[in-house]
């Protein structure tokens, strides 16, 4: 077992912390800042420098020193901290996902972030940074070891080969975003908003206050997804799907096998002549979310396919709609509500205008309930929750009394024969 450090470019990026400490604290009290730097003589500004840039530096260095990681037959162990020393324990058999992300500045200096998705962990835990090759070959060793293989036979095995089954053209990623109502919808409040409440108070502040994270937040949803997701591309190898996207964040991430919880397919209502749609997924324990950004439905389905084997996605004229009664409790919105169940899949969809089919393999269900308000029951109508292991619950709305009651039980034995025939859950599983 051999230790080894980070690559030598980490100190630079440690070496900000102190720095921020001092810029976080004149942010917090900006006239407090003011006051105390006008009574500063340049020389004393000048010596408290040369003492600040100096001391950042040796935090860097000595925090980059003393951080040590290295890989054993069972797990990968990360030593840190300069006064109290902390070891961090990762099992490789917990390992969720091994992703490579590369900053704008980091792609110029040629190295890379590893991050890791630990089953029972919120947080990612990350090595930043190795050097870019050195990234790409532990992430095939931590994936190799994790599937099981020997420890003298990691570096033959390498890193898995991948075939390109999906790649999203910037255009279409960029019609997609403006077909998009969410942007729109946020753009036109950051206009009417602060005009209405100028006509109101004659305060710039109050207005600069709203006006501001309205126009941010619609310029996420539309100039950040577009850098963010650009550039897309799936691929299929032993070890998952691997997604590579970004503009000026170059990120590589992994799909794991066996372990997506549900599947979403999203069809915003404009999306919907051109045939377009969007694919979210649920990973327990993991913050992969999106696998297509946009494709064509059947390009689409096809990617769907590849992560939850042998699952086909029903078509719309599978789903069944809730009884007609169940309109006086979800008066319109009801009929966006369809459920169907196949021998692999738990399907339900809702929504009109956007549209979201959520699939839950039968091996992923965790727990089946039924629930029942008053005006529910008085109409004869129940709701039936899955929920998975990724802490999310799927619902099928407002469906008939009796069939919400049989749903329940065969959910539950289908279940239990999914699990008894599932995949197992490991990196490169035969």
């Amino acid at each position: 077992m051999r230790e080894r450090r980070l690559h030598p470019v980490t100190p630079l990026r440690r070496a900000w912390a102190p720095v921020a400490i001092v810029l976080g604290w004149a942010v917090h009290d900006l006239n407090e800042a003011q006051r105390r730097l006008a009574q500063l003589t340049a020389t004393t500004l000048f010596i408290g420098i040369a003492v600040l840039i100096p001391a950042a530096a040796l935090y860097g260095f000595l925090t980059w020193w003393f951080t040590h990681f290295s890989v054993t037959d069972a797990e990968l162990r990360i030593r840190t901290g300069l006064l109290f020393r902390r070891t961090a324990h990762i099992r490789l058999d917990r390992i969720q996902a091994v992703d490579v992300t590369q900053p704008l500045l980091a792609r110029f200096v040629g190295v890379a972030k590893l991050k890791l998705d630990v089953i029972g962990t919120d947080k990612k835990d990350e090595l930043a940074y190795l050097g870019e090759r050195e990234a790409r070959e532990l992430r095939a060793e931590l994936l190799a070891r994790a599937a099981g293989f020997a420890p003298e036979t990691v570096r033959d095995v390498g890193e898995a080969p991948a075939e390109q089954i999906l790649h999203v053209p910037p255009r279409m990623l960029a019609v997609s975003l403006l077909l998009t109502g969410g942007p729109w919808a946020m753009l036109l409040a950051a206009v009417v908003v602060p005009a209405l409440l100028w006509f109101a108070t004659h305060n710039l502040w109050t207005v600069l206050a709203v006006a501001v994270p309205l126009a941010g937040g619609a310029g996420t949803n539309s100039v950040g997804r577009f850098i963010k997701e650009y550039d897309w591309t799936v691929g299929e190898s032993p070890d998952g799907l691997r997604i590579d996207h970004g503009l000026l964040d170059r990120d590589h991430e992994t799909v794991p096998p066996g372990r997506v919880q549900t599947v979403r397919i999203v069809e915003p209502l404009l999306w919907r002549r051109r045939g377009w749609v969007r694919v979210e997924l649920a990973v327990a324990g993991s913050s992969n979310s999106v696998l297509v950004p946009v494709a064509p439905r059947e390009i689409a389905e096809g990617v769907v396919e590849r992560v939850l084997p042998g699952v086909t996605v029903p078509g719309a004229e599978a789903l069944t709609r809730p009884p007609k009664r169940a309109a006086w409790c979800v008066p319109v919105w009801w009929r966006g509500y369809g459920l169907v169940t196949t021998d692999a899949v738990f399907a339900s969809r809702h929504g009109l205008m956007r549209r979201r089919l959520a699939l839950v393999p039968h091996a992923k269900v965790q727990s089946v309930r039924l629930t029942q308000g008053p005006w529910e029951r008085f109409r004869g109508v129940a709701d039936v929750h899955v929920d998975t292991g990724a802490n999310k619950t799927v619902t099928a709305r407002l469906r008939d009394a009796g069939e919400a009651a049989e749903l329940l039980r065969a959910q539950a034995d289908r279940s239990r024969t999914g699990r008894k025939v599932a995949r197992p859950d490991r990196w490169m599983a035969p």
